[in-house]
Parts: C-alpha cells; sequence; structure tokens
C-alpha cells in the first residue's frame, strides 16, 4: 500500500525549508535581481550575485545542504526520495537561488550522485568533495547540435583510448551550467568503441573545463533569457585526459546515464510544481486586487475556472510525482520507469498550463519581467526537452502498457 506520509525528521527538515525560504529567501529576490542586472551590464553574465553565497551559508547553518543524496555524510540526513521531493518542490517556488542555496540544483546533483555511485576514490576527493561542500560547480555534456539528441545512441563525439590518456573528439550544446566561472569539471558522455552494441559504445569521462582543446564557444539563451550558470555549447578538440578520468567501466556509459537520470527527474518535476504553486498564487492574488467590468476579477467565472483548473492540474500532477517518488525508494530507478516516464510529461505540461493561465490573468504584465511568470515559463517550457523529450517518454509508457497485454 502506497504511504506518501512523512517521517517526523522529514517534517522538522520541510519546516525548516519553509521557514528558510520565508525568512531568507523570498526577501533576497529582488537583490538577486538587482545584483544580477549590475553584472551582466558589467559584462559578467554569469558570474554568481553575491546574495546567493549568503544564502548558502544561511542555509548550512540551518542544516539545509545536500539534501538530495540519501547516504551522503554531509550531514547523515537520510532522506528518502519521498521525502526530499517536497523540499524540493519548496525550492521550485523561487527556482533561480533556492536549489542552490541549499546545494541541490541541478546539473550538480546528477554529476554529484554519479560520482558518488561510480566514483573511485581519486575521483571523488578530487570532485565530490567540493561539489558537495559547494566550492565549484560541474556540467553534464550529453546532448549534441548535430544529432538527434533524443536518441543518446546517436552520439557522434568519440573518446578514443591513447596510452594512458583518453583524446576526446566532439561538439556538445545544452551543457548546463558551463558557462558560471566556477565550473571546474564536465562530464563528457561519448563513444569509445562503436562497433559495439548500440548500448555498449558510450562511455563517461570526466573533463577539466581548463584542459586544453575544450572551447567554451557560447551560451545558448532559452527564449532570449541567459541562466546565470549558462547552457554552454563546448568544441572538444583533441582534448587529453588521463584513462583514470573514466566513469565506471568502458561502455557504460549508456547505464551510467540511465542512473543519472532517473532521480534527477523527480527533483526537476517538484520543482515544476513548486513553479506553478508559486504561480496559482501570483494569479490569485493578482485577480482579488483587479477590478474589471466592475468587480474585481475574483469575481469573474472565466477567471475563477482558470484558478480551479490550475489547482487540479497540480494536486494531480503532485500525487503522480509522489507515487513515482514513494515507487523509487520501494524498488529504485529501474523499477519505477513508467512512473518516471509518466511524471516527466505530466509534471512540465501541468505547470506550463498553470503558468500560461497565470500569465493570462496578469495582461501585459505576466509577459513582462515585472513579474517572474515569463521566465518561469520559459524554464519550464525546456523540461518538455530536458533529459529527454516528451515523445521518448510517452513511447516507453505505451511500450510497458502494450507489454502488459501480451502473451505471457
Amino acid at each position: 500500500m502506497m504511504d506518501f506520509s512523512l517521517s517526523p525528521r522529514a517534517e522538522e527538515y520541510l519546516g525548516r525549508m519553509q521557514t528558510f525560504m520565508d525568512e531568507a529567501v523570498y526577501p533576497a529576490e529582488p537583490v538577486y535581481v538587482a545584483q544580477r542586472r549590475e553584472l551582466t551590464a558589467s559584462g559578467q553574465l554569469h558570474t554568481l550575485p553575491p546574495v546567493v553565497e549568503q544564502l548558502k551559508a544561511d542555509a548550512r547553518s540551518r542544516g539545509l545542504w545536500n539534501l538530495f543524496l540519501p547516504d551522503s555524510t554531509e550531514p547523515a540526513h537520510g532522506l528518502s526520495v519521498l521525502e526530499y521531493a517536497p523540499i524540493a518542490e519548496l525550492s521550485g517556488r523561487s527556482v533561480d537561488i533556492a536549489p542552490e542555496a541549499i546545494n541541490c540544483s541541478a546539473p550538480d546533483t546528477g554529476n554529484m550522485e554519479i560520482l558518488h555511485m561510480f566514483g573511485t576514490s581519486e575521483q571523488k576527493d578530487q570532485w565530490l568533495e567540493p561539489l558537495l561542500d559547494g566550492r565549484i560547480r560541474s556540467a553534464f555534456g550529453m546532448t549534441e547540435p548535430d544529432v538527434a539528441s533524443s536518441d543518446a545512441t546517436n552520439i557522434a563525439t568519440r573518446i578514443e583510448r591513447d596510452g594512458d590518456h583518453y583524446v576526446i573528439n566532439g561538439r556538445k550544446w545544452w551543457t548546463t551550467g558551463l558557462n558560471d566561472p566556477r565550473c571546474s569539471v564536465m562530464i563528457i558522455m561519448g563513444k569509445t568503441d562503436p562497433s559495439a552494441d548500440v548500448h555498449h559504445q558510450q562511455s563517461m569521462v570526466l573533463v577539466p573545463v581548463d584542459a586544453p582543446g575544450v572551447e567554451v564557444l557560447r551560451s545558448v539563451p532559452v527564449f532570449g533569457y541567459h541562466d546565470q550558470h549558462g547552457h554552454g555549447e563546448v568544441l572538444l578538440n583533441d582534448v587529453r585526459v588521463p584513462i583514470t578520468n573514466l566513469l565506471g567501466d568502458e561502455g557504460s556509459g549508456f547505464a551510467l546515464a540511465q542512473a543519472r537520470l532517473g532521480p534527477g527527474r523527480i527533483h526537476h518535476c517538484m520543482r515544476a510544481i513548486g513553479m506553478a504553486e508559486r504561480a496559482i498564487d501570483l494569479m490569485t492574488e493578482r485577480a482579488m486586487s483587479r477590478v474589471a467590468f466592475g468587480k474585481p476579477l475574483a469575481q469573474q467565472g472565466v477567471v475563477q475556472g482558470q484558478i480551479a483548473e490550475s489547482r487540479l492540474a497540480i494536486e494531480q500532477a503532485r500525487l503522480l510525482t509522489l507515487k513515482a517518488a514513494w515507487k523509487i525508494d520501494q524498488v529504485g530507478p529501474k523499477g519505477a520507469r513508467m512512473e518516471i516516464a509518466a511524471i516527466k510529461v505530466a509534471a512540465p505540461r501541468a505547470a506550463l498550463a498553470v503558468l500560461d493561465r497565470a500569465i493570462q490573468v496578469f495582461g501585459g504584465m505576466g509577459v513582462s519581467d515585472d513579474v517572474p511568470l515569463a521566465q518561469m515559463y520559459a524554464g519550464a517550457r525546456t523540461l518538455r526537452l530536458a533529459d529527454g523529450p516528451d515523445e521518448v517518454h510517452l513511447r516507453d509508457i505505451a511500450r510497458g502498457e502494450i507489454k502488459r497485454h501480451l502473451p505471457s
């Protein structure tokens, strides 16, 4: 029987996170915007506004740090995926700063999990520890501009053995986090053995950003917005790294990608629900304060319908996401594959629908930068592509459903 109730320990963490949001994160939002604007004007588009470092120190003092990693030793909190899910949702209400403030932002979370599960002692000392400590950032290089990356077996980047080194050649983009000056390492996925079967051709290697041959070409904007961390396009030209930079075994890249993406999709989906909750709050407050045609918008039937439909969408998406989190805890990401695929489609759809209604209720202000709705919409829209497009997940869901009806 499914049980979504939180343990007293998890309830305490959630309450602590709510207090942190109210006391520190929400008041820091206008400061972040102002500092980001000043940094951008001075040519530092991807430099972290100082207020976030202050929030990180505050979060650590409150014991809100690395909560995504269940058996992390810093701290040894022991939160399950289900218990972490509502904390991720709360962070999604201020998605630009809250996830990083508690050191639980993508792509670092997925990269830390990969290093935690598959990294050698040396790799953990060099990269995992400073990531867990929040001293550096990282990037994940999987998507490529020249192939349909929805099919990861298409990856064309080559990773070739040369003595005690690997030589890497290829081009990646949407390498989130790469443009941040603090980004020190990329996890690059490429082909080590094109002659192997399609799911054992790829491997993952750790590539320092300052390695010779790494050329960061640009930050790719999303609907005109430049993420503070950037979505980098990068050229890898005869980049040499020691063979000790291999993650796992040669040919295990596809399996490692699945291990990395499963729990991370829960994080994305809960943050998307948090965005939707923030949007319905803003929409309702706006509807109560604006008068049109002789009465507040909140008394107009059409607006009431938009608010009601938004609440339904949020609750449905949250329940499905909690079910996926619960199942991951019970049987692991592989056993929860169908549920993960389902939420990866359902949660961004729900968030986008709510954000769209909120924008409509705000009118012209909704598409401006005076409120966060337009930027949140841009971010949520990318989730229908990131970590696999809707079509791939729908295909997997359909295949699973059909399989249940085949003769055993």
